[in-house]
């Protein structure tokens, strides 16, 4: 295949914020960036489907390799950079020397991923990695952040760095080793939520590895719904299935009541299916964090996934498209504030 018709036809941009005011909240709904990010969850949702964290049909690709190894750089700088003695609990100022260090090595660390045809692309990509670790002022990491890794990952789709081939493993290797590294800066900087709902959440910090978590179990012989309450089969499949992982991380860090600190999750456990928990946590997803201001306000727009109004892609167009799958999985009846 020509270099041409490798490269997407993009004018690569700086992104910027701009959803300014609450109103602009409808803008954002009817994009064409909405769209594809919306319908990249739900592609990397349909890939991951029945398939555990240990799942591989062949050997992952260079590019996928590249970034695992990336994010494990990433890891190894806050080894290198422990918590600092301070009179806080939280907030630890050495997260603000951490996210320094990789500022300034974050370009040849992209660019070390990427064909040389595509480097052009590193300055939009780049905002999208740099906003994906948590906040240097409030120290603090939530689902905006989640945001800014998943369209990072979805404009190297897009870009044509990464192919449906690349889909499974995006998920079960990149996003995974992703969640390792977050959790990480979490625990050793003693990060704030940002923007936590609290026990009406799913979790303070992440939400999209409960959806494609649910995914990877539909349809399992063994695991219903209500056996991530019990704690072995946590300990025991917890890095097999992302949904289990989740569970393990927050018995960690969470005492008490399971049913006082994590409500939502208890109220999940009595659904019938994975199919339904699936889709319902989709349109949990679309409500409570994508229609949410706060959130929504610090998302970074580009040419890859502009403000503009949504136009359905031709399908001609060069560069993988994501607006097909915007439709959640299976409707069902759950409910947001309460699944069962």
């Amino acid at each position: 295949m020509s270099e041409n018709k490798m490269t997407p036809e993009f004018e690569f941009c700086v992104p910027t914020k701009r959803i300014k005011v609450p109103d602009d909240m409808v803008l954002w709904e009817n994009s064409m960036g909405y769209q594809e990010y919306m319908g990249f969850i739900l592609a990397i949702n349909e890939a991951v489907k029945g398939k555990s964290l240990k799942y591989e049909i062949d050997e992952p690709s260079d590019v996928i390799n590249k970034l695992v190894a990336v994010l494990d750089k990433l890891i190894e700088i806050i080894v290198e950079t422990p918590a600092i003695n301070q009179p806080q609990r939280f907030g630890n100022q050495a997260f603000r020397i951490w996210l320094e260090k990789v500022k300034q090595q974050s370009f040849n660390l992209i660019k070390s991923v990427l064909p040389e045809h595509l480097h052009r692309s590193l300055a939009e990509i780049l905002a999208y990695f740099m906003e994906s670790f948590g906040n240097s002022v409030r120290i603090d990491y939530g689902t905006g952040h989640e945001i800014s890794f998943i369209m990072f990952l979805c404009c190297l789709f897009k870009m044509g760095a990464l192919n449906d081939d690349d889909k499974i493993y995006v998920a079960n290797k990149v996003f995974h080793k992703y969640l390792d590294l977050v959790r990480n800066l979490q625990q050793t900087y003693r990060m704030e939520p940002a923007g936590s709902h609290g026990v009406w959440s799913l979790d303070d910090y992440q939400f999209v590895p409960f959806i494609w978590g649910s995914s990877q179990l539909i349809g399992h012989p063994v695991f219903e719904p209500c056996s991530f309450l019990e704690p072995l089969v946590v300990e025991s499949f917890s890095d097999e299935y992302m949904f289990l992982g989740c569970m393990k991380y927050i018995n960690a860090v969470k005492t008490g009541p399971f049913a006082e600190h994590s409500n939502q999750l208890w109220s999940i456990s009595g659904v019938a299916s994975w199919a339904k928990i699936n889709s319902g946590l989709v349109k949990m997803y679309k409500a409570e964090v994508l229609g949410k201001f706060p959130v929504v306000q610090h998302i970074l727009f580009g040419s890859m996934l502009p403000l503009t109004p949504f136009v359905k892609e031709p399908s001609n167009r060069i560069g993988a498209g994501f607006m097909g799958m915007t439709k959640p999985p299976e409707q069902s009846d759950v409910h947001i504030s309460k699944m069962n």
